[in-house]
């Protein structure tokens, strides 16, 4: 028997993106992954991205296995709180495999998580659809069914993958699910393309087969590994300022990114996370509509969107791009309990004549200072950055540093003082996007 678990130290370490995502988690989890047993993703669906650059040069962009699968000895876990959808993961694991990385033993997937249907993807994106058509507006989804699915979940109408075992059961809820989400499609949607019962369960029938010896009881099994003192690295999609509950609703994702997904996500107990890492860009993005105070519409914006390749990794859309909000990121900080940081893309800002970093808002209306954010998109629109400034550097190579004692003295000075405004320490800082161009202090896991 093991241990009970009040007995173990935690060993759990969470790694979420302070901002509005795209903060470059992927490589984060990637690189800390080689000290850990388990690497588990809680939530989010295949509209995330994570690109991964190993050593060797090859290059892989993950949108559900978790980005510890590159480490032969790491255990990855996809739990309840993701929604599945069987043609990405196939694809994902297919990919993976004609690489020569072993994912079956490695992989195992939470028989409770919800599997998108080919009906969420089609009113995701007739739901986008009609709203342009209506105003223009959009909230900027990704039309992969993530948004319909979770609504399925919340409404108790969902499929999860334990479903897939009775057969009789399951062709019983898809065909109410069907006929409802059909009736939708054509009345309020005027879709002309509707679904069919039969082709879906003959579909997933398929998938089930090959999905089998990857399912399990995931929550049990980290449970076990916990109080077996076994450390676990836990990672989230998307950001804190697109949590459904904390972000800037309803420019948000479906899901909870922060820390507390994480334990609803994967069936944990909270006392089982030991830290937190916030990974941020050195500048920032964003993807899809919302609110953005520190945007940059000018010649420099478009710099920073070049110069970092900003382009959606899942949809290949153009980032948003502006410079670091303080403000924004010392709130995410606040609610998520962040204990350290990971500063990424710090090579992008080389170059530049002057960097600028966002200390606290105004606002417009009477000029009334405002040091604390806000996701109530009234006050936003009613605010403006105030910036420090900060004299830029030219060496567009930072890879010979090994240390932060190493970086030209105007870096230096920029991190210092976003390391002060963000109020947490800076526990990794990137500075390109391979593995060895990285200056990081001492992490441990054990």
């Amino acid at each position: 028997m093991p241990k009970p678990f009040s007995r173990i130290s935690p060993a759990c370490t969470i790694v979420l993106g302070a901002q509005w995502g795209d903060e470059g988690k992927g490589k984060i989890v990637d690189l800390l992954a080689r000290d850990v047993d388990i690497v588990a993703r809680y939530q989010g669906g295949a509209n995330a991205g994570h690109t991964i650059h190993l050593p060797d040069g090859r290059q892989f962009v993950l949108h559900l296995i978790p980005s510890g699968i590159f480490h032969e000895d790491v255990t990855c876990v996809i739990g309840n709180g993701v929604v599945i959808d069987p043609v990405a993961l196939r694809e994902e694991i297919a990919m993976i495999e004609a690489q020569g990385i072993r994912v079956k033993g490695r992989l195992f997937i939470s028989h409770n998580a919800h599997l998108i249907m080919p009906y969420h993807k089609m009113l995701d994106q007739a739901a986008e659809q009609r709203l342009i058509a209506k105003d223009g507006s959009a909230v900027g989804t990704t039309g992969r069914g993530i948004g319909p699915a979770y609504e399925d979940k919340f409404a108790r109408k969902g499929i999860r993958i334990v479903d897939l075992l009775d057969r009789d059961s399951l062709r019983e809820k898809l065909r109410k699910n069907i006929a409802e989400k059909n009736e939708l499609l054509e009345k309020v949607y005027g879709a002309s393309e509707l679904c069919n019962v039969d082709k879906i369960i003959s579909e997933y029938e398929v998938f089930d087969r090959e999905i089998d010896p990857y399912i399990t009881d995931t929550s049990l099994f980290l449970n076990r590994a916990i109080a077996e003192g076994k450390s676990l690295l836990l990672e989230g999609a998307q950001a804190a300022l697109l949590d459904i509950d904390f972000g800037t609703y309803p420019y948000v994702t479906s899901s909870n990114p922060t820390a507390g997904g994480a334990c609803t996500g994967l069936g944990i107990p909270p006392m089982a996370i030991r830290r937190v890492m916030g990974v941020a860009k050195a500048y920032a993005t964003r993807v899809g509509n919302g609110p953005f105070p520190t945007e940059l519409l000018d010649a420099t914006g478009e710099r920073l969107r070049e110069a970092g390749h900003e382009y959606g990794a899942t949809t290949g859309r153009p980032r948003r791009c502006g410079w670091f909000d303080a403000v924004a990121v010392r709130y995410t900080n606040m609610i998520n309990g962040v204990s350290s940081m990971a500063i990424t893309k710090l090579d992008v800002l080389s170059g530049l004549d002057e960097i600028k970093l966002c200390t606290r808002y105004e606002r417009t209306s009477d000029g009334r200072a405002l040091e604390h954010f806000t996701n109530d998109l009234r006050q936003l629109a009613d605010i403006r950055p105030i910036y420090e400034s900060f004299e830029g550097w030219q060496a567009e190579d930072l890879s010979g540093a090994e240390t932060r004692e190493d970086l030209d003295p105007r870096i230096q000075r920029y991190l210092d003082a976003l390391e002060r405004e963000v109020e947490c320490p800076l526990e990794i800082i990137s500075i390109g996007a391979g593995r060895e161009e990285t200056l990081s202090s001492s992490v441990e896991f054990a």
